[in-house]
């Protein structure tokens, strides 16, 4: 059997990696969505992995790091690239497709430059329109060039990330669900009716909004958590685990997102479940102590079934939008009132995100959410595959 070689670009963005492929780099079988597609960015990172290793590809073993995205130029007006993302599950045999990864969406603007569909132009500071076509939305990557390429070392940092690099801001346009609320039920906070086995009472109160990406939120103390927890705490704790994803599956149907508890076992990466705490002093995974008062809120988020080492950027579009909008228990958890951003605390350290509410016509919608990121090129060249993979073969 042979192998095939694929150009490809391994970058990251933000606290996230993954493969990124030209649209017109793919085998033709694999430029339309598909069966074939699925296989091809299954092989590419080493799933489905019984052993949870990802060895025989490029993931990390990890939900920040088992990532392909597609790019290509955009028929959009007003759009230079299309962005399409695919989440591969680790062990399980699936790519869901159902959202956007926000952290690579810094890639995606950088990508857009590297693989020429824009153009660097003179120093400065290129703007890329994105259209992110998971969720059908706009994203305004602003990313620094310098040379007639894109700059990425830099002084700028980002917790979760060791090294400094160039700064890139996101702004996402209307990141509210499109032609829906972006409150799906109506509340800013909703009582949700649970089995006692997973909270005391048979009752807990969530906030499900739809901004960047579905998520519930839920108060840390409701789970007996304080919001400082670190990645170990959570993920090694399989009874939290499970009490997590059922949790998470009775909030997706309460948002209209599954119709069956079933369907949720094939639906991971939407929505996110998170919990929230007012500040507190408290130490993040590298040893930094971060102090009540540097922070408005604690947030703990789950991807893929396990706490996430820092913070995904969709959910922190979540964040900035929930935080908007008064009595959320987001909003509540900063302190309440009226807020255009936070700095939240994550397993990592910290992160300031903001976010433009206002109430039309008696639902809340959010016009803008901005935070800034960093990209780099870690690796590029061609990914190999088994060619059996293209007819169907599992070699």
């Amino acid at each position: 059997m042979s192998q095939i070689a694929i150009p490809a670009t391994y970058m990251r963005g933000g606290t996230s990696k993954g493969v990124f492929f030209r649209l017109e780099d793919l085998p033709e079988a694999a430029r339309i969505p598909g069966p074939v597609r699925n296989r091809l960015f299954q092989r590419v990172v080493g799933s489905p992995d019984p052993y949870g290793a990802q060895i025989d590809g490029m993931g990390g073993a990890t939900s920040s790091t088992s990532k392909c995205v597609i790019l290509s130029p955009s028929a959009r007006p007003g759009h230079d690239v299309e962005y399409l993302y695919g989440q591969v599950s680790i062990d399980s045999d699936f790519v869901d497709w159902s959202g956007n990864c926000g952290n690579l969406s810094t890639a995606a603007g950088a990508f857009a430059i590297h693989a020429g569909y824009v153009d660097a132009g003179s120093d400065g500071v290129r703007t890329v329109r994105i259209w992110q076509a998971n969720i059908g939305k706009t994203i305004i990557a602003h990313v620094p060039v310098n040379g007639g390429a894109v700059q990425e070392t830099g002084e700028f940092t980002l917790d979760g990330v060791t090294f400094p690099a160039a700064e890139i801001v996101l702004e996402f346009l209307d990141p509210a669900d499109e032609g829906g609320a972006m409150f799906p039920t109506g509340n800013v906070v909703d009582d949700l009716e649970v089995p006692d086995e997973l909270v005391a009472g048979g009752r807990i109160r969530a906030t499900l909004i739809d901004a960047g990406i579905p998520t519930i939120f839920v108060d840390a103390k409701d789970l007996g958590y304080t919001g400082t927890e670190l990645r170990e705490a959570v993920n090694g704790d399989a009874a939290a685990l499970a009490r997590f994803e059922a949790l998470r599956t009775i909030g997706a149907l309460k948002l209209g997102l599954i119709g069956t508890p079933e369907e949720a076992a094939k639906r991971q990466h939407t929505p996110k479940i998170a919990f929230v705490a007012p500040p507190v002093d408290h130490r993040t995974a590298s040893g930094r102590n971060v102090m009540a008062g540097e922070i408005d809120l604690l947030v703990r988020a789950l991807s893929m079934g396990k706490l996430h080492h820092a913070m995904m950027g969709t959910a922190s579009v979540a964040i900035a939008a929930a935080a908007a909008v008064p009595g959320t228990l987001v909003n509540l958890a900063a302190g309440g009132g009226e807020r255009k951003a936070v700095t939240f605390g994550h397993p990592s350290g910290t992160l300031r995100v903001g976010a433009e509410a206002a109430l039309v016509d008696g639902n809340w919608t959010v016009t803008k959410a901005i935070m800034s990121r960093s990209a780099r090129i870690l690796m590029d060249g061609h990914v190999r595959v088994p060619a059996a993979i293209l007819e169907g073969g599992q070699t």
